[in-house]
């Protein structure tokens, strides 16, 4: 997961002398707590995977999904859409959907390798945040596990990106939450101050005034997931093709699953639960 930040925006606290203080006590710089955070990210490893609700708002479509975490990749099932229990033949086909992946790996295998590229982004795009921006101290905020520093950030004059799909830093400006105890990311607040290029696999345009949202937490055992998602960005693809975001996530009843659970048993796990009409009271 985007390692992914998170969290609603509680009321800031801006400090003037206390955070000076609190800052200096644990001698570090805004970049250097930046740098500690993105090197946590990086390096963090949970020790069970979860299983968690994604509830989905896509240019107005609204999905809800139960996903697993496993060693081979995420599993889904589809259990609502517009916040209604899916009609018999949408289950029917969800049920199929499910049990042809048990019985053909290479469709996971292709899910899990197309995960572990958007990770592999992410996580450059973790990697760049302390040279990429400019930071500055601006109070203490409560955040969900404790207090974390707000920062705001804004584009580094002497950054130089070293591919395409680094360069839509240049043109982002926003905050960064840093909770104090743990050095990890907990919320990322950015908008677009100019248009700017990017290169995920595809070349295109992002339009100035465009925001992205992420926010993470500690779901329990010091495993930390994204728990908020918020995306509105305008622009477009190969130069002609108009291109429009507009997704809000929220994910919540985090459990762990076991640690040795295949993507196999997941499906099994999805498959024998009922959400049908009928057992939800519908």
């Amino acid at each position: 997961m985007f390692l992914y930040l998170q969290r609603a925006s509680i009321a800031g606290l801006l400090l003037s002398g206390a955070l000076a203080g609190t800052a200096i006590a644990q001698n570090i710089s805004p970049e250097e707590a930046v740098a500690k955070a993105s090197h946590n990210e990086l390096t963090a490893h949970d020790v069970h995977p979860y299983r968690f609700t994604l509830h989905k708002v896509d240019d107005g479509k609204i999905t809800t999904k139960e996903i697993i975490e496993t060693k081979d990749g995420d599993v889904a099932r589809l259990i609502a859409i517009n916040d209604k229990p899916l009609p018999p033949a949408v289950e029917a086909k969800e049920i199929q959907r499910l049990k042809a992946l048990l019985a053909d790996p290479s469709i996971q295998e292709h899910r899990r390798k197309r995960e572990q590229e958007d990770a592999n982004r992410a996580n450059e795009m973790v990697r760049l945040l302390p040279t990429a921006f400019v930071y500055q101290f601006e109070g203490i905020v409560e955040g969900p596990s404790g207090p974390c520093y707000k920062l705001s950030m804004k584009p580094n004059p002497d950054f130089d990106p070293p591919d395409r799909q680094a360069e839509v830093l240049h043109g982002m400006a926003g905050e960064i939450w840093i909770d104090q105890k743990e050095e990890r990311m907990v919320k990322l607040n950015v908008h677009l101050i100019a248009d700017v290029d990017f290169g995920w696999g595809i070349f295109g345009k992002l339009y100035k005034g465009g925001t992205i949202l992420v926010e993470q937490k500690d779901v329990g055992q010091d495993h930390w997931e994204q728990n908020k998602l918020r995306l509105n960005l305008n622009g477009k693809i190969l130069m002609f093709k108009s291109l429009v975001i507009d997704t809000k996530e929220d994910e919540s009843n985090f459990a762990p699953v076991p640690a040795d659970w295949t993507y196999q048993d997941a499906a099994r796990a999805l498959l024998s639960e009922d959400h049908s009409s009928e057992a939800l009271g519908d």
